[in-house]
């Protein structure tokens, strides 16, 4: 069967390049390619090639860079059509926005053309394995009632009693879940390593669905486990990074962010695997971004260090922690929300409760947003420390 694939990049030499490594497969009509210099001009080749199975894009175009086009193309709701972004080596936020956004997997430039066919060919196999089971109404019933089990999956295994430790006052804890149509993998959670130490994660794993829910699901046991026997934030990291690469298939990753504090005096402790950068509202209504420390994404790449940063809550100061999905909202002119706007809100919330601060940054969003439907989950997590005379 004959695959028609349609790479966008504005690079002039791609396209007798692409030609030249796949010249087999075209003249055996394996495959056919359609180009484009922009995703403005992709969207017109769509409308004109209704066949068009596969998208090769590259991020950084003129007129309608990469990322806008995988919005539009999600939009379109066709399930046989599959995205591959091409990004800069090491371009993390942009790689974890485009499979937030529906990408099937990624490449990184300079294009290694191998790397290129095996990614083709998975891609390939993908879409026939989809083909056959959506070619039954009964398939497309299975689909839906997947997606209800993911819900369920991920809803089951999220803390949803706040306060979650009545009888330890030092440290409030709050925290809302918007779960967008298809399902995705963000979670949280949070536990006591010993007497005086409060762990917390936030994350979000990529993919949606069921293999997003149950990679998550592992992820966040891993975590756990591991928590318990391991002091330094980093080593937990890398711990678990070096844990989740034999369940890391084809471009699953997940971005977390873990962190300790001391509940009798405020010190905390915190690695970051990839993962937006956390706020600390001060009692005084001063908002600081806790710095990045270095850390990849988990479970693409073993042997990986993550180091540790410190940093220290006074009474009454707040931690608010959320996942990609809120930064990356969009309204109906795929307008994003963006930090400078949460920047803004965070720093309205002076004299809020936890709860408030929560539930305000929701609809906030929401109102932002309109009636735009939202493609990635929407997770904040906060923790005010009230010292250990907190009432």
């Amino acid at each position: 069967m004959s695959h028609k694939i349609l790479v966008v990049d504005d690079e002039p030499d791609l396209e007798l390049l692409i030609k030249q490594k796949f010249r087999k497969q075209i003249r055996d009509n394996e495959l056919q390619f359609v180009f484009a210099q922009n995703g403005v001009q992709a969207l017109e080749k769509i409308r004109q090639h209704d066949d068009i199975t596969v998208v090769l894009s590259d991020i950084n175009m003129p007129e309608m860079d990469g990322l806008t086009l995988l919005q539009k193309l999600h939009e379109l709701n066709n399930p046989v059509l599959k995205s591959v972004i091409v990004s800069a080596y090491g371009d993390i936020d942009n790689i974890r926005t485009a499979m937030n956004r529906g990408a099937f997997d990624f490449l990184t430039k300079p294009i290694d053309f191998n790397d290129l066919d095996i990614t083709v060919k998975k891609t390939m196999q993908h879409l026939e394995v989809l083909k056959d089971a959506l070619r039954s109404h009964d398939e497309l019933v299975a689909v839906q009632r997947d997606l209800s089990t993911a819900t369920r999956i991920q809803q089951s295994l999220l803390p949803r009693t706040f306060p979650p430790f009545p009888d330890r006052p030092e440290v409030d804890i709050y925290a809302e879940m918007l779960t967008a149509k298809e399902v995705g993998g963000d979670f949280y959670d949070f536990y006591y390593i010993d007497e005086d130490r409060l762990a917390f994660v936030i994350g979000d794993v990529s993919g949606k669905g069921i293999p997003a829910a149950i990679y998550m699901a592992v992820c966040r046991t891993l975590l756990k486990a591991i928590a318990h026997q391991i002091v330094h934030p980093g080593e937990v990291l890398r711990k678990t990074n070096t844990l989740l690469i034999p369940d890391s298939e084809d471009a699953t990753f997940v971005t977390v962010f873990y962190g300790v504090i001391n509940i009798h005096s405020g010190e905390m402790q915190y690695s970051n695997g990839g993962h937006c950068s956390p706020y600390i509202v001060r009692a005084s209504g001063q908002v600081e971004q806790l710095p990045l420390t270095d850390g990849f994404i988990l479970g693409k790449i073993d042997h990986l260090d993550y180091d540790a940063k410190k940093a220290h809550l006074e009474q009454g100061d707040t931690l608010f922690l959320y996942t990609d999905g809120v930064i990356e909202a969009m309204d109906s002119d795929s307008n994003l929300y963006e930090e400078d706007r949460l920047w803004t809100y965070l720093q309205a919330t002076n004299g809020s409760s936890i709860q408030d601060i929560v539930k305000g940054s929701i609809a906030d969003l929401k109102r932002f947003a309109g009636d735009a439907q939202q493609s990635d989950d929407i997770t904040v997590l906060t923790l005010r420390y009230a010292g250990v005379n907190g009432s």
